[in-house]
């Protein structure tokens, strides 16, 4: 691809050296004495006095207009959107519904408009962006192609002097702030004055031609300046440097697309939990290197670590540590080292990581609620079975108390056993409800009163009503007052929980408990999704 698109001159954004020898042109004026090789200014144009000319400085000017122009209309075309790139938008909004969670709820999306207001998706916007940034990545690719010649130890002299800075700089960490300054000095500035300043010429002009031995003389730093200055220029497009862009541009996306899914393919299997033993043995290996790093960084020879890590990194993108590092031998000694520290890292975890505890077990319950058939028409002695219809199964006993019976609200509840449903994230452990035996402990545990416990026979609880009050009243452990008196003229003293037929009546409602336990569902995940 090198060989078959033109060059346009745009030669500062791929690092090669500024040209000093200039050729002369068709319509450029050449002295009767110029050499072959090289075109020597005229003596007004000695030391760079002498404005350039019109045509020039006209030609300039239309590039920069053109090149403004162009940057314009390119930034107009991508803010104001036309009718089909709505239409296509909204179009991708459709097709790409909003991602839930588990509850049903919208997923947060952090590079959303709602936290950072940026433009929407563009067509011509992304077409624009990707060749301004393509004709300006260039710098960054002969960085990184500067980076690889240094560590493959191309020129074994430049990775020398690299190491021996790095040594200098592990020893003394305080001269780490003078790196980038001297990064800017010798590789920024000392090249831009020397392209200000280019060396004289090896052949020196003759001597009758005057002009050109002036222009000779003014050679040097400490001359005036004889060339322009240096400046890094986007790569024009359809030139040679934008098609090498490109070129390095798909080579580091297939990069980091391969460092990416190795990555994942290492760190994944050992956090992620799939694996619960081995990732709770990761686990608890950082937390106690966290704590013993809290306790013991500082006795730790931290320069000497840095130093003998970056002799040993760079000495390993030496050529013959490359051929010795991934020769036959010692792939498959790394291979063996590996499945051995993988083998002892299992053994310990089966034998040491106890994870298959039984599942969590709870005990659940529902309150079978029955409401009697007729309604309250005065205290009557005789009960009857049929006098009760079943109502309910509730969560709450709807005892006279409750909140519920309080506001005046009918209980919320289904009608068969079969409808109800295990708590969210269990599963019934027993295969049918057991009736709760004990009801006088339930009933104290809530601090149930007015009511009557039924302790033996099917162990309801009942409401209890008293003759002085009115349909649906109800005392609660003892008359409404404290100063009502029975038919004999007698003080009614309290009853107990079950003691309630002596003075009140059983009323509209009774209920008992039924339990059941249920067990955590253990969720599997399978490694091959």
């Amino acid at each position: 691809m090198d060989d078959d698109y033109s060059n346009t001159g745009s030669i500062a954004n791929r690092g090669e050296a500024i040209p000093v020898i200039r050729f002369p042109r068709a319509d450029d004026e050449v002295p009767e004495t110029s050499n072959t090789t090289t075109s020597w200014p005229s003596s007004g144009e000695a030391g760079g006095s002498k404005k350039p000319r019109k045509r020039d400085v006209w030609r300039q000017e239309a590039e920069k207009l053109r090149g403004k122009l162009h940057d314009a209309n390119a930034h107009y075309k991508a803010s104001h959107a036309s009718v089909q790139e709505r239409l296509v938008n909204s179009l991708l909004e459709q097709v790409f519904p909003n991602e839930v969670d588990e509850d049903g709820h919208p997923k947060k999306d952090r590079r959303s408009r709602q936290y950072v207001d940026r433009p929407n998706f563009s067509l011509p916007m992304m077409s624009s962006n990707f060749r301004r940034f393509n004709a300006r990545i260039g710098i960054v690719f002969v960085f990184q192609n500067e980076l690889i010649r240094l560590f493959t130890w191309v020129v074994p002299s430049h990775t020398l002097s690299f190491l021996a800075v790095y040594t200098l700089v592990c020893l003394q960490p305080n001269l780490i702030p003078i790196v980038p300054l001297a990064a800017v000095l010798f590789f920024v500035m000392v090249p831009s004055f020397l392209a200000r300043h280019p060396p004289p010429p090896s052949a020196k002009p003759p001597s009758s031609n005057a002009a050109a031995a002036e222009q000779y003389a003014n050679y040097g730093y400490s001359g005036p300046a004889v060339a322009p200055p240096q400046r890094v220029k986007p790569a024009p497009e359809m030139s040679k440097d934008f098609f090498r862009n490109m070129r390095d541009l798909q080579n580091c996306m297939e990069d980091f697309s391969r460092a990416h899914d190795a990555a994942i393919a290492l760190v994944t299997p050992f956090t992620d939990f799939s694996d619960e033993p081995l990732s709770s043995t990761v686990f608890l290996a950082v937390t106690l290197v966290c704590s013993a790093a809290f306790i013991a960084s500082h006795l730790i020879p931290w320069r000497a670590v840095a130093l003998v890590t970056g002799w040993l990194a760079t000495g390993a993108g030496h050529p013959e540590a490359q051929e010795l590092l991934l020769s036959a031998s010692s792939l498959e000694q790394f291979k063996l080292w590996r499945e051995q520290a993988s083998a002892r890292l299992r053994e310990w975890t089966i034998k040491d990581i106890v994870l298959d505890e039984p599942p969590e077990i709870r005990e659940v319950e529902i309150f079978e609620l029955q409401k009697r058939r007729n309604s309250y028409q005065g205290l009557t002695s005789s009960k009857k079975d049929n006098e009760w219809e079943p109502w309910l199964f509730t969560t709450s006993p709807y005892d006279p108390m409750s909140p519920s019976r309080i506001a005046g609200a009918r209980a919320v509840g289904t009608q068969f056993f079969e409808e109800v449903q295990a708590p969210p994230g269990w599963r019934w452990r027993d295969k049918k409800w057991m009736l709760d035996l004990y009801s006088r402990e339930w009933v104290e545990e809530r601090c149930v009163t007015g009511v009557e416990v039924e302790t033996e026979g099917e162990h309801w609880v009942y409401d209890i009503t008293y003759p002085d009050t009115a349909p649906g009243a109800y005392a609660f452990g003892s008359p409404l007052n404290s100063s009502f008196k029975s038919s004999k003229g007698k003080h009614a003293t309290s009853k107990s929980l079950d003691e309630g037929a002596g003075v009140g009546k059983r009323g509209d409602w009774r209920r008992r408990r039924w339990v059941r336990l249920v067990e955590r569902k253990v969720v599997k995940v399978s490694l091959d999704s």
